[in-house]
């Protein structure tokens, strides 16, 4: 599976490397993941999610219920 936010749609960002002469060489800004287990009471099951941080502050706001609904209205979850 791509390093990708389940609930964000966050992914990886291309930037540059710049040193003291001003040389310039690719490189990569990787999302910071976590997998991580929800309990989903309304259907009696586990979940598991590869989340961004800033999801998991999201989830821990709204609540889990209110993110997968707002993800499946955004086409992220199916």
């Amino acid at each position: 599976m791509s390093r990708v936010c389940q609930i964000t749609g966050k992914r990886a960002m291309v930037g540059n490397n710049v040193s003291h002469a001003m040389n310039k060489t690719k490189r990569k800004f990787s999302v910071n993941l976590v997998k991580k287990r929800f309990y989903i009471a309304e259907e009696d099951r586990w979940i598991t999610l590869k989340l961004s941080t800033s999801a998991l502050k999201t989830i821990n706001k709204k609540g889990i219920a209110a993110v997968l609904k707002e993800a499946k209205a955004n086409g992220l979850l199916k």
